[in-house]
């Protein structure tokens, strides 16, 4: 198995404030891997330091089969969590520019960078000032200068942050092409569903610690047997009825399902039968473990200071912190 990334005993601090501690990665070729974690975590610093625009104080980095990404710079492609293009470029002169620099020719640039911006909803605007342009289709644009010359490493930064639903799709759509090419993919995010959706494996990093480390497909087969969802046939139909089936000590109701929370010990199969006796069910399934529950369940195991609600906070980026 040929490895794409390596790292061995990394560690990074800035003054008093460790940002990285003792974190081991290896991600196969072709893998697409989540780096996960609460803004604040150490995603950023970590994909820095692989890409040696910081250098750690310990511990080794190994990128394409070289000791630094410098090595290998015309085989990945990276698109940085800030964001940045020359905004008095054309886009073709701007795309064409980042091409040039991997060594690729404009004969097969551009060909692909109009397939590329039209996948992307961004037809016809190769000749536009990237200064016209708004802060979403100048991001695609430079998600576009990040793949054009069809690196063998992708190294995404919160990739989707501030896109609309839209171009988010889309931007799915192109990095699942990539994945199908062979590509090796390492994108960092702290929403937990875009993970869930996209990779094969699974990286959790909680203040600078790396917390968990698994593939999807194993994850996938965790189930909750404590919690049973359920959405009714009937849109209208009451759902409080289901509050007095035996094992279930509470529901909470939302989009038009409810989540049974059931009591230790009990039977899900047993509540599944007695609540589809009650309301008519239109889908009904013992929860799956989500990656936020993971996360939840992992970081409150080590420290149990933090209370479920504060961490799932926390973990949608509410605190606003970057590392």
């Amino acid at each position: 198995m040929q490895t794409a990334l390596k790292l061995q005993g990394v560690e990074k601090s800035f003054g008093e404030q460790k940002a990285v501690t003792a974190l081991e990665l290896t991600v196969p070729s072709g893998e697409t891997c989540g780096l996960i974690g609460p803004s604040g975590a150490g995603k950023t610093t970590s994909i820095r330091l692989i890409m040696s625009i910081l250098f750690p104080d310990a511990g080794t980095v190994e990128v394409l089969g070289q000791a630094s990404a410098l090595q290998a710079k015309d085989r990945i492609g990276y698109l940085p969590e800030e964001r940045g293009v020359y905004r008095k470029m054309k886009v073709w002169a701007f795309l064409k520019y980042l091409a040039g620099l991997k060594g690729m020719p404009e004969a097969k640039s551009q060909p692909r960078a109009k397939e590329l911006l039209a996948a992307l909803g961004l037809d016809d605007i190769l000749q536009k000032r990237c200064e016209d342009l708004s802060k979403g289709m100048l991001q695609r644009v430079q998600f576009v200068g990040s793949i054009l010359h069809q690196p063998e490493l992708l190294i995404l930064d919160e990739p989707f942050s501030g896109l609309d639903p839209v171009s988010v799709r889309a931007l799915k759509g192109v990095i699942s092409a990539e994945r199908r090419r062979g590509t090796t993919i390492l994108f960092s995010t702290h929403v937990m569903a875009q993970a869930e959706e996209l990779c094969d494996r699974v990286v959790m990093i909680h203040k600078g610690r790396k917390v968990l480390d698994e593939p999807m497909a194993s994850l996938r087969r965790r189930y909750d047997p404590t919690r049973v969802l359920f959405e009714p046939l009937d849109a209208n139909a009451s759902l409080a009825v289901l509050r007095d089936v035996p094992g279930v000590v509470s529901l909470q109701q939302r989009d038009g399902e409810a989540e049974l929370s059931l009591a230790k010990g009990t039977d899900p199969a047993a509540v599944i039968r007695e609540a589809a006796a009650r309301v008519v069910p239109a889908r009904i399934e013992i929860a799956r473990i989500t990656l936020e529950d993971v996360f939840v369940g992992i970081v409150r195991g080590q420290s149990g200071a933090e209370s479920e609600a504060a961490l799932r906070q926390h973990l949608q980026g509410l605190s606003g912190e970057k590392a």
